[in-house]
């Protein structure tokens, strides 16, 4: 029988399914949700949901508005640029380390799985578990260089990171292949050594996904 104490709250339980349902994009941007649908969908009441939006609120994923609900918040304007830049600075920096320390034999095993898993989902064109493989992949790498400051800076990006790959990947399911091609390459590059081919081969990767990340997302015009 299961530990009462080690059980989730009602507030996290609720907490955590609309926050899947945001990444996930069942719920897209601009969407409106109340307590009770939330409330009616994990059995709970709707004081625990309010905790639960609040907490989203927080996390700029919800804005709520009194009497009326919740709106999930669309990713805001240049967001996408400002996440790839960081991507690219930390893998590059990544890369560079690894160059002169080797990949881990750890470190290089948990790549291989990932790239296993990555393929199986790539042809079951399962987007939505591909996009949390593919964070936990890019992740891997920056944890690889033993950084642990950045590791743990990189983690805070993989909400952003897997909803941004949810959103360029729906419409082309069939690029999941390509990136899993490209994921062997990228840990190729990290085996040898090489960093300057790294940092050349994830800027063209992170581009024909999401755009150059100088103006991925931005609407300037």
């Amino acid at each position: 029988m299961a530990d009462p104490a080690k059980r989730p709250s009602a507030a996290h339980t609720a907490y955590a399914v609309t926050k899947e349902l945001i990444l996930s994009g069942e719920l897209p941007g601009g969407s409106l949700i109340s307590e009770g649908e939330i409330a009616e969908r994990v059995r709970v009441s709707r004081t625990p949901v309010r905790e639960a939006f609040l907490r989203l609120e927080s996390e700029e994923l919800l804005a709520l508005h009194p009497k009326r609900g919740a709106v999930v918040v669309p990713v805001p304007p240049g967001e996408a640029a400002d996440v790839l830049e960081l991507r690219l600075a930390l893998e590059r920096s990544a890369a560079e380390r690894i160059a002169r320390t080797g990949l881990g034999g750890d470190h290089h095993e948990r790549m291989r799985e990932l790239l296993r898993r990555q393929r199986t989902l790539a042809e079951a064109a399962d987007v939505g578990r591909f996009a949390e493989a593919d964070e936990a992949f890019h992740r891997c790498v920056v944890e690889a260089s033993g950084n642990r400051l950045a590791g743990r800076f990189y983690a805070t990006l993989g909400d952003r990171q897997r909803r941004m790959s949810i959103s360029a990947l729906l419409p082309r399911p069939e690029r999941l292949s390509l990136l899993v091609d490209e994921h062997e390459a990228l840990l190729k590059h990290l085996l040898a050594g090489d960093a300057a081919a790294f940092a050349s081969a994830l800027l063209r990767h992170l581009t024909a996904t999401h755009g150059s990340p100088h103006t991925a997302g931005r609407d300037d015009d």
